[in-house]
């Protein structure tokens, strides 16, 4: 009876945030004030002057829109939610059925992103507390390095000593960068560890130094070349212009597939897609989408994590938090992704560009779920495969989280050169892939258009922030990084919007209104800066001519019954009480 129980019980639950009246109650006030300052506007508009009629109407049509931008934003504050997840119900119920997981992780730039940097990331997705066996790790590397190349060699070797501590241990965070950091910063220590700790910190360190010594060099030395992969590299190959790549580094039936403690390690893939100067490769989407198609013959798991390469894991149980809203018998069949927030760890104290996106991570995006669709934010996302590859959601369809690649008459090398057209240039050309299936182009927020696809062919998706957060990274810290990223973000947002896919004029039709205001949030942010610009100058020009564009204020200072009218005006009036 307890076991027929528990085969039934949800695998999560969702709740509401306490306050809401309360919160609607502030909302309507403060509709009410805008409503009063638009009929002060258009009734009080002073004709006698030209420049002056003209000022006041364009402060008017700012107040409009930021008015209109306002009821945008509301919509995901009137009612955001959240979810608990029950991972003792799915282990109880799945066992060892649990799915095979790809994850992707895509680098661009060895000078830009260290390998050093970007191994920490991978390492931490390899000691994910998940099944071995169902998990494979996918490293994309656009630049064609075979610094990167060698960097992740160094990585897998280090694996068969990280993954047995992190699981003896019980280790937080798995990426061995930021647990060494944070543990010689913390004033607590863990004695029982201390000479193991030690060991790995110095295994650690002198593998880091081995690649900074290689990438400082530019070039891996020949006696380095102990893989067969590095034969792939020429002396003309450079990160625009190269063949593509593929090596399989872990795989099942290989010798080096187990740890140091006789137990499988994941499986760990390299992939380089094919760069020719004369084509287009569509930046981080087409990357993804040539992972996509090359897992499918490999792994072919049913779920799909992508993080970058700066966003290491920070719960090595959050992919088991994914996995409760996936295989909940109920809900999870209508589910495309679940989406994490993005968290920062070199925040800097006062935050001075808004780098922590705390109001994205804490009100929008939960708010977006309560229209079951929030954003997909292009990292630390759980994806359904059949999803991001272009499927409709239909009622009837019953996923098989047990498919997999039928690998019994083709060794790595084979395999390794049957997939490799599938990242080639020309693949693509005259299909579907970028426009119906997989990540899509043409958009410079291709992760906002590719998450409003999903849902445009009838998939929901959940938002889930854990007590200990799912990921970190390293966000922008200097004016010009951050100038750059809110640039691609507005940028992309206006493209959606002025596009055939616009949630606000054409997606109606086929999600939630209150989600398409939701989304129109991004896509008008950087319509906000015509309005803004304009309230930035018009007021204070005409405050240099002792003209005033706002409503005067009468206010009185009451004290020992004596009143003093220190301004007077008939528009509006103030009164302040001091005793």
């Amino acid at each position: 009876m307890e076991r027929e129980m528990t085969a039934r019980a949800p695998l999560f639950q969702t709740h509401g945030t306490k306050g809401r009246t309360l919160y609607k109650l502030y909302a309507s006030f403060i509709l009410t004030c805008i409503l009063f300052i638009l009929f002060y506007r258009l009734t009080h508009i002073p004709l006698e002057h030209y420049t002056l009629t003209f000022a006041w109407i364009s402060l008017f049509a700012s107040e409009l829109w930021f008015s209109f931008y306002w009821i945008l934003t509301q919509t995901v504050r009137w009612n955001p939610i959240y979810h608990q997840t029950f991972k003792q119900r799915l282990l109880q119920r799945y066992g060892n059925e649990l799915p095979g997981v790809d994850v992707f992780v895509c680098t661009a730039d060895p000078v830009a992103e260290p390998p050093s940097l970007v191994m920490s990331t991978v390492l931490s997705m390899m000691a994910y507390d998940y099944p071995k066996e169902k998990l494979s790790v996918y490293l994309s590397d656009d630049a064609g390095s075979e610094l990167t190349f060698y960097a992740l060699c160094e990585a897998c070797k280090f694996a068969k000593h990280w993954i047995p501590f992190c699981n003896k241990f019980d280790v937080e965070p798995r990426s061995p960068n930021a647990f060494f950091y944070k543990s010689c910063h913390s004033s607590s220590s863990n004695l029982p560890i201390s000479n193991e700790w030690s060991k790995m910190k110095d295994m650690y360190e002198e593998m880091i130094n081995r690649i900074n010594f290689v990438v400082a060099q530019g070039k891996v030395p020949q006696k380095l070349k102990q893989h067969q992969g590095f034969s792939k590299w020429t002396s003309d190959m450079i990160p625009r212009n190269h063949d593509a790549v593929i090596q399989i580094l872990v795989d099942r039936d290989d010798e080096n597939s187990v740890d140091n403690e006789n137990i499988l390690l994941p499986r760990v893939i390299y992939v380089a897609r094919e760069k020719r100067h004369q084509h287009h490769h569509n930046f981080k989407a087409g990357s993804m989408n040539v992972l996509l198609r090359v897992s499918s013959q490999i792994s072919n798991g049913p779920i799909i994590l992508n993080v970058d390469c700066d966003m290491y894991s920070n719960n090595s149980q959050s992919i088991k938090d994914a996995l409760c809203f996936f295989l909940d018998e109920k809900k999870g069949h209508e589910i495309g992704f679940v989406q994490y927030p993005q968290y920062y760890d070199n925040i800097t104290k006062n935050d001075l560009y808004d780098n922590s996106l705390n109001v994205l991570s804490m009100i929008d995006l939960p708010g977006m779920d309560g229209f079951e669709r929030p954003l997909y934010i292009g990292s630390g996302c759980f994806h359904r495969r059949e999803a991001l590859e272009g499927r409709k959601y239909s009622k009837g369809y019953i996923e098989d989280w047990n498919r997999g690649v039928d690998r019994t008459c083709a060794s790595a090398c084979v395999l390794e050169e049957k997939v490799k057209h599938l990242a080639s240039c020309i693949y693509e050309h005259n299909t579907l892939w970028g426009k119906e299936i997989g990540l899509r182009y043409g958009c410079a927020a291709e992760d906002m258009l590719t998450g409003l696809a999903i849902h445009y062919k009838g998939w929901k998706s959940k938002y889930m922030d854990l007590e200990r957060k799912a990921f970190l990274g390293v966000g922008p810290t200097t004016l010009e990084q951050n100038l750059l990223q809110r640039k691609r973000w507005s940028e992309g947002g206006l493209q959606i919007f002025l596009s055939k896919s616009s949630p606000l004029l054409f997606g109606h039709q086929k999600i939630k209104f209150g989600a398409c205001m939701g989304y129109s949030i991004y896509n008008l942010w950087a319509a906000n800066s015509f309005p803004t610009l304009t309230y930035l100058l018009i007021p204070p020009l005409f405050l240099l001519n002792n003209i005033s564009l706002f409503p005067k204020v009468r206010i009185y200072i009451i004290n020992s019954n004596l009143i003093t009218n220190i301004y007077d005006h008939q528009y509006l009036t103030f009164s302040i009480i001091v005793s």
